[in-house]
């Protein structure tokens, strides 16, 4: 394919909707319950570059056990450092994300291991071809502002993050999840990935196009790689997001807020570290709350609390941006009443949120499944979202007084010059209207197959220079034969 397309502008989420479940004094509780835990339980850092940054500035390290208590007055400290609002960088500045809680910027869910495959329609382990082929459909799709890779690639062991990352900077203008947690000698090649395509060091500081994600081990503990992996990536000025995932009932305790202080205390107390090694480093705050299946002990993500909102506001509270408020990813197994309704009544829970970087589309199967069309589906279910939670512009001459009167009573308004002139401005779902050639309406599933199909044919966004991509694929080989020695030495 040597014709370029052009990537539409992005399509964020007003947060003028938003609406809080916790007051200020109950946000201030909650607040509370996570410095107690600091103080009085301390959290899992098995690290010695983390213990000896703890104790360094006055933490209480327990070198044995690797437990670090934080004085409250300590994390207040190092959290006044933690900026409230940064930018998340794309190719090209029309596709840069300010997170300062004024808008949602919508992502693809992330991480899962298995895809339906586009042509045989079976199950598989997922690979790099995958997040290519999801982040150049995305690149496509206003409303995905941030593209998280759905899938692993898992065709490349130790280094598949790096060539996760690899997908994503080179099949999309948009700012991309590039981070995670490597092996600690991994990490500075992602950090070369992103200084390569941002031009220089400096501009990488100032609109990275990559941020990190670092998942919690719940309850109270950081992973070892994962937090050297986000010491890294601080010292390079890469945004970084902790993630806690409490599962009320087996990993965190069966109550909602039980869970979310306990997430709240793994984040806070990683974020600490980052502000500490790097004052003003960019982070922000995540609790994704699930629960535990009581007869099975299986895992439920979509949980009918508020929890998710209550999540954004203690970011907020600690003044610093959220991943989360409002998700369309699914529990369901495959596409049908259910990952309809969790995508709907999750999708509306968006606006109401105020999240700076939610929405999580794609997945299904509590984020381990890709079936390619879905994220035609979810688009579908942000796009009326947008349309119907977007500021409304009131316009006098929208009421069509004189319209009115010269159709009159009893009239009709189809041969009406305005109906000519205005009749389309409504934007309405195709894939719920479309016909067959005998004019039923097509099941909407397979409408989203053909299109997603259509764009992964027709679309392709304007690529990295040469240069840049030769860079690229010197940085890969460079890493890929790191991970061997390092499988070698154990």
């Amino acid at each position: 394919m040597d014709k370029y397309s052009e990537t539409p502008d992005i399509i964020s989420i007003s947060s003028h909707h938003k609406a809080d479940v916790l007051s200020s004094s109950e946000l201030e509780t909650l607040k509370n319950g996570t410095l107690q835990l600091l103080l009085e339980v301390g959290v899992h850092f098995p690290s010695q570059k983390a213990l000896k940054i703890f104790d360094d500035h006055g933490a209480n390290v327990d070198w044995d056990s690797e437990i670090v208590r934080i004085p409250p007055a300590l994390v207040k400290k190092a959290m006044s450092t933690a900026p409230r609002s940064f930018v998340l960088g794309g190719r090209e500045e029309r596709f840069d994300l300010t997170l300062d809680g004024r808008n949602s910027y919508l992502a693809t869910d992330g991480c899962g291991v298995h895809v339906i495959d586009l042509e045989t329609r079976k199950k598989r382990p997922s690979r790099k071809k995958d997040i290519a082929m999801m982040a150049r459909v995305s690149d496509a799709l206003p409303t995905v502002s941030f593209f998280w890779p759905l899938v692993s690639a898992q065709d490349h062991g130790k280094c598949a993050p790096l060539h996760e990352c690899h997908a994503g900077l080179t099949n999309t203008l948009k700012h991309v999840r590039g981070g995670t947690t490597v092996h600690p000698r991994l990490a500075p090649y992602i950090v070369e990935m992103a200084t390569v395509v941002a031009g220089s060091d400096k501009a990488r500081r100032e609109r990275a196009p990559i941020n990190a994600n670092i998942c919690t081990i719940a309850p109270l503990a950081q992973d070892a790689d994962g937090i050297e992996s986000a010491l890294a990536y601080a010292e390079a000025g890469i945004p970084t997001s902790f993630m806690a995932m409490p599962t009320m009932g087996s990993t965190a305790p069966s109550s909602a807020l039980g869970a979310i202080v306990e997430g709240d205390a793994e984040v806070v107390s990683a974020m600490v570290l980052l502000q500490l090694a790097y004052p003003s480093a960019p982070v922000y705050h995540s609790i994704i709350t699930s629960l535990m299946e009581p007869r099975t002990g299986g895992y439920i993500g979509e949980v009918p609390l508020p929890v998710s909102k209550i999540a954004v506001q203690l970011a907020h509270a600690w003044n610093v941006p959220s991943l989360g408020g409002g998700s369309v990813s699914s529990d369901a197994p495959d596409i049908g009443w259910q990952s309809g309704m969790e995508a709907g009544f999750g999708a509306s829970l968006v606006p109401f949120s105020g999240g700076e970087v939610c929405g999580y589309m794609g997945m299904l199967g509590s984020s381990m499944i890709l079936y390619p069309e879905q994220i035609i589906l979810d688009h579908e279910v942000c796009m009326g979202v947008y349309d119907y939670f977007k500021e409304f512009e009131f316009n006098e001459v929208d009421m069509a007084l004189d319209v009115i009167k010269d159709v009159g009573p009893r009239g009709h308004f189809l041969r009406h010059k305005h109906t000519r002139e205005h009749v389309r401005d409504f934007r309405y779902s195709s894939i719920l209207r479309e016909q067959d050639a005998q004019g039923n309406l097509r099941p909407p599933r397979e409408v989203a197959l053909e299109e997603f199909k259509q764009i992964y044919d027709s679309h392709q966004p304007q690529p990295l220079p040469e240069t840049i991509l030769k860079e690229m694929d010197i940085i890969l080989a460079a890493a890929d034969k790191e991970a061997e020695q390092i499988n070698s030495s154990g």
